[in-house]
């Protein structure tokens, strides 16, 4: 360093003519370049002790001073310029206006206001330069009410404003966003003639522009005389910042036609209208430009290629960009940074900051919003928590960007505890503050806390926008707070007037939600322009009320109206088609789903999945299932369940093992759904075990589950065990209540259902349609004629809920049994709508109970006209020609049924043994233990006859001798499935029995004898209700 001042000495200390070389002076370049050398000197001379040392006492003059000054704003040395301006201090000296400007400038450029504010205090004099500079110091460091003050007292002082002053103030005003001042500025520029100055036209365009005034932006550019590129770029600009890119793109053509020059600022603004607009071919031909006129290589117009590119959804071509640069700086590392979080590439996002970090770059507040952005986009909350301590640690205050990030990213990730803590210590608040608080918890499942924030946002005198009223129209969803509801929809009328389709298809989803179907179809139908978003929120909401008619119908007015489906669209209509069983609709559905390339969407393919189950295609549906790129859980449960609801519990416990196997967690809807399937099979040690399995998960407390558990258990024949479970439900629902009534029911415990269906209202649970199937039922299992009335007629009358078609065949049933088949006709022809085939069913049913021929056919007519491929009404049908001995209508029903291919269902039963299913149909014999099994019924045939028992061959329907018929009684499915309980489990062991159809008479009679000799519980499961045998008697009391 001494000897770098010793070179500064030699240069302070020569004399003129050693400038000359040669006897010829040195050219303009060569003293340029020494008179920065020297002001290199003169500074490092000041560094040693703050002293200048020379020992010829060489004088600084103004001229040294002012290099010195100069070159401080070159290199943004604030510290190096302090020491400069200490040193005129120190010695005495007194700088000029013109050297008192360039400190202004210098400690302005430096970000020194208030340094720069001093000085100018501090100036005997000013020019209108001083108080250009001074101004433009304020405005361009953020302190723009200052600038305006300073600007009146410019006026005040006498001095006359010039075009740098009014294109400066013009840029405050801007800033404020005090548009009224600006137009006042803007008439006394005209009456001074200022208008014509480039500079005073590009400030008013941008004033206008900011201000959101683009019609005024535009009559200044048309009214300039003179043709400007800078002016045009203003222009340009202005048009970006509103929205109009379209007319920013027309006006580049215009600038190439007028062969202006381009510049950067032209690039950058017309790369962020392609950007804006997704134009990436001509963000392309852009890039192809800025390549032929060398400023490819500009970190600003790259910096504006990346976020083109990224925008543009071609991301590689975004990194491509950023990688060819060799100089990185802070807005281009925040520019790819923020493509990537913007992507939802939040991986490479995180990459690239641990990069930029390696690279030691600095972070600034932007760098943090879009690191933030990128951990809510991935949902990693360790390391966005991670990110706020680095943000605290850097110095960055909680302000309200920063703060809004952090409530994103916390809301993103779940942590409302974080959000709350984070909101609570913003000392600032705008209003997307106040919609990232409430949009947080309203997608966290805190509904309440998301109006109750909204309410302190209108206490806080905040007028809510259109995307947080839509954020607390899905709050009000959630907590079904209809009459909230109501009131945004009143403020949206008398504020906004006419909603946007963003606005009015949240109105349409809170109104169907919480069932007000009516009210969401107005809002629909009175909008004018409608888009896909809209009609899936109609369509969506008609499924969700089961208006599924509706659902078809409104699909239909979309495709003609030339709306295209999306895949919510399809889910709802798909899903619309299962709950009508319309597989017809659902196959066109799905052909369209093909055509348009949506068979790959994870929730088109659950529904088409949830579709074929349910329509009982089960084959369809495994194979759209196998066919599906990916599955998730819900695919998962959609299969699992639909093979249960098919009868198929078996594959249902093999592919939840399949499921395990994939390493897919089960969730609550997967157990219900295996407990579903444990219910079908009966499997009641298998769902035993899943029981214990939920217990050590912590999934038993889950209310959906413990209601599967009540049904299983229920189903199983353990309605004691469904009891126990039920009672431990601290949180009971309508499908909880729904589940034990049905389950009681189910076996023949009448007085309990009613019991649990008036303790139910107690609760102050409101019985639905599926209450009153299952109360009406426990009546009719019973034969309650008088209770079942009583319930019927207080349906609509006490609770608004309308019979359908199980009600009224459960009052059919019951008439059936009792033998009033001529009261159930009369039913049947009051129904307000035309029966179905389980109402004539059911009839049918009572008809061959008690042998009546002539309503009989006519009700298996009606079936059979309803669906023709019924085998069961043919077969009932024959039954009662046999029971009447009219072997030649048998013979004819038999004959009908081959002609239509149709074959009668094979009676099947089965037992569960040590977690083992096995199935019998009568006279089987594959079973490996045959042989032990026959040995078994011949010597219980045997000890029943001992103690008077007589087969009824009323129950063999075939034309053959008596003998015969004994022999084909003794091997009926359910008897094999008793036997081979009895020879293949410990003694006193209660034995469980499914039986695919309705349990005979003969072995219920037998079975009762078989309970008392074995003295065993036999529970017999049949199509229609429970059977407990015990000590000779049934739990149905003969009735059934």
């Amino acid at each position: 360093m001494q000897s770098l001042c010793m070179q500064m000495m030699g240069v302070m200390g020569s004399t003129p003519s050693q400038f000359i070389t040669n006897g010829v002076c040195k050219t303009r370049q060569q003293k340029c370049n020494e008179s920065r050398y020297r002001s290199n000197q003169d500074l490092n001379a000041l560094t040693v002790d703050n002293q200048l040392i020379n020992p010829f006492k060489f004088q600084m003059d103004s001229s040294s001073y002012t290099r010195l000054v100069l070159n401080c704003i070159d290199s943004r040395s604030l510290a190096d310029g302090r020491k400069v301006h200490q040193h005129m201090i120190d010695n005495g000296f007194e700088p000029g206006i013109i050297l008192s400007n360039h400190l202004i400038n210098m400690y302005a450029k430096c970000g020194s206001v208030e340094d720069a504010s001093q000085v100018f205090d501090n100036m005997p004099e000013r020019n209108l330069v001083s108080w250009n500079i001074i101004i433009a110091a304020y405005s361009k460091n953020g302190y723009y009410e200052e600038a305006m003050d300073l600007f009146g007292l410019m006026h005040r002082a006498g001095v006359k404003s010039g075009e740098f002053t009014l294109a400066s103030i013009l840029g405050v005003c801007a800033s404020l966003g005090v548009v009224n001042q600006g137009r006042e500025l803007h008439a006394h520029i005209a009456k001074t003639g200022f208008q014509s100055d480039i500079s005073v036209g590009c400030a008013l365009v941008t004033m206008y522009a900011k201000s959101g005034i683009v019609d005024h932006a535009c009559k200044v550019f048309d009214e300039m005389a003179i043709v400007s590129s800078a002016l045009w770029n203003s222009m340009i600009a202005a048009c970006v910042q509103n929205e109009l890119d379209l007319q920013a793109l027309k006006l580049f053509s215009e600038m190439l036609q007028l062969s202006l020059r381009l510049d950067i600022f032209t690039f950058v603004s017309v790369l962020r209208a392609c950007a804006n607009l997704g134009a990436l071919e001509q963000g392309k031909e852009l890039h192809t430009h800025l390549i032929k006129i060398g400023l490819e290589s500009n970190i600003s117009a790259v910096s504006a290629l990346v976020t083109m590119y990224a925008k543009c959804r071609s991301i590689e071509y975004a990194h491509k960009v950023f990688k060819r640069t060799t100089k990185h700086d802070l807005i281009l590392w925040s520019a790819m940074l923020t493509g990537y979080a913007q992507a939802n590439l939040g991986e490479e996002a995180l990459d690239l900051f641990c990069d930029m970090q390696r690279a030691g770059m600095k972070s600034d507040q932007f760098i943090f919003a879009s690191v933030l952005q990128a951990c809510a986009s991935l949902e990693t909350l360790g390391y966005g928590k991670e990110i706020h301590a680095h943000i605290i640690k850097t110095g960055y205050g909680l302000d309200v960007s920063m703060g809004n990030c952090l409530l994103n990213m916390y809301g993103r990730c779940g942590s409302t505890d974080d959000v709350s803590k984070v909101f609570c210590l913003m000392t600032a608040r705008d209003m997307g503050s106040w919609s990232a608080v409430i949009s947080a918890y309203a997608h966290n499942n805190c509904g309440e806390k998301a109006i109750s924030h909204f309410r302190e946002m209108q206490r806080a005198r905040m007028i809510a926008n259109q995307s947080i009223i839509v954020t607390v129209l899905k709050a009000c969803c959630d907590l079904v707070d209809v009459e909230l509801g109501m009131q945004l929809h009143t403020h949206i009328i008398k504020v906004i007037i006419e909603p946007d389709i963003c606005l009015a298809s949240a109105l349409v989803n809170m109104y169907a939600q919480c069932g007000m179907i009516e009210d969401a179809f107005r809002v629909f139908h009175n909008m004018v322009e409608k888009d896909v978003v809209l009609w899936t929120a109609m369509i969506a909401g008609y499924a969700k009320n089961e208006h599924y008619d509706e659902v078809l119908e409104l699909f239909c007015m979309m495709t003609r109206a030339h709306i295209k489906p999306d895949q919510f669209t399809f889910a709802s209509v798909l899903s619309a088609c299962a709950s009508l069983g319309a597989l017809e609709h659902g196959k066109g559905i799905h052909a369209c789903i093909l055509k348009m390339n949506f068979e790959s969407d994870l929730s088109v393919g659950n529904t088409l999945v949830t579709l074929y189950a349910k329509c009982g295609r089960i084959e369809d549906a495994h194979k759209v299932f196998e066919k599906m790129p990916k599955q998730d859980i819900i695919s998962w449960i959609a299969l699992i369940s639909g093979y249960a609801q098919n009868g198929n519990g078996k594959e249902s416990l093999n592919l939840f093992s399949e499921m395990l196997q994939e390493q897919v967690k089960p969730n609550q809807f997967v157990f219900s759904s295996i407990l579903s399937a444990c219910a079908t099979l009966a499997a009641v040690e298998k769902g035993k075990m899943f029981h214990a399995h939920m217990i050590k998960t912590g999934f038993e407390t889950d209310v959906s589950v413990a209601n599967a558990l009540v049904t299983m258990y229920a189903k199983c024949g353990s309605i004691d065990d469904a009891e126990l479970v039920f009672e431990k439900i601290s949180k009971r629902d309508v499908v909880s209540w729904n589940a034990i009534i049905a389950g009681y029911a189910q076996h023949g415990k009448s007085y309990n259902a009613l019991r649990h269906f008036e303790e139910m209202q107690s609760a102050g649970i409101k019985p639905n349609h599926t209450t009153f199937v299952g109360v009406l039922s426990s009546c009719s299992h019973v034969g309650l004629l008088a209770e079942a009335h009583h319930l019927f007629d207080s349906m609509i009358r006490d609770y608004d809920v309308f019979p359908g078609a199980e009600h009224y065949a459960c009052i059919v049933d019951l008439l059936g049994r009792a033998g009033h088949l001529d009261v159930a006709m009369k039913v049947i022809k009051g129904m307000p709508f035309e029966p179905n085939a389980l109402i004539w069913r059911t009839l049918l049913g009572a008809c061959r109970i008690y042998g009546n021929l002539e309503l009989g056919k006519h009700a298996a007519e009606c079936i059979l006209r309803l669906e023709p491929e019924d085998d069961a009404a043919y077969v009932l049908l024959s039954n009662i020609y046999a029971s009447l001995d009219q072997w030649d209508c048998v013979e004819k029903m038999r004959n009908m049924m081959e002609s239509q291919g149709l074959k009668k269902k094979v009676g099947q039963s089965w037992i569960e043994v040590k977690n083992e299913m096995h199935s019998f149909a009568a006279r089987d014999e594959s079973h490996p233990q045959t042989k032990e099994i026959y040995e078994k019924l011949v010597e219980l045939n045997r000890q029943m006859k001992a103690v008077g028992y007589v087969p009824d061959t009323n129950f063999v329907l075939h034309d053959i001798d008596e003998e015969r018929k004994e022999e084909l009684l003794c091997y009926h499915s359910e008897k094999l499935a008793i036997a081979f309980g009895l020879i293949s489990t410990p003694s006193g062991t209660p034995l469980r029995i499914i039986k695919n159809l309705r349990v005979c008479g003969d072995c219920h009679t037998a079975t009762k004898f078989i309970s008392k000799i074995v003295g065993r519980v036999i529970i017999m499961r049949d199509n229609n209700r429970f059977h407990q045998f015990k000590g000779g008697i049934c739990s149905c009391g003969d009735y059934w």
